[in-house]
């Protein structure tokens, strides 16, 4: 028996059905999870967003792949952002 090479899927899974983001807003409000044990119990979990995530639109994300770039850019765009003088307001 050969062992699952765990980077690639199984050939029992199907996603050729699947509809890309089709949960994406729903899941940005929070979501909850129902584990159901062996034992017949169940665990139900609550999730949240974490305080201060950021969700980036698909069209966002393709120039974005990872938090770095987003920090990155943000960076160069506060930079361009005046300062306020102290006092003022």
């Amino acid at each position: 028996m050969n062992p699952v090479n765990q980077d690639e899927m199984r050939p029992e899974y199907d996603f050729s059905q699947g509809v890309r983001g089709k949960h994406h807003r729903a899941m940005q409000k929070g979501y909850t999870v129902t584990v159901h044990q062996a034992d017949g119990s169940s665990v139900v979990k609550d999730i949240q967003p974490p305080p201060g995530a950021v969700i980036l639109e698909e069209d966002v994300r393709a120039y974005f792949p990872d938090s770095d770039a987003v920090n990155e850019a943000l960076r160069a765009l506060i930079r361009l952002i005046p300062k306020k003088r102290l006092g003022a307001g």
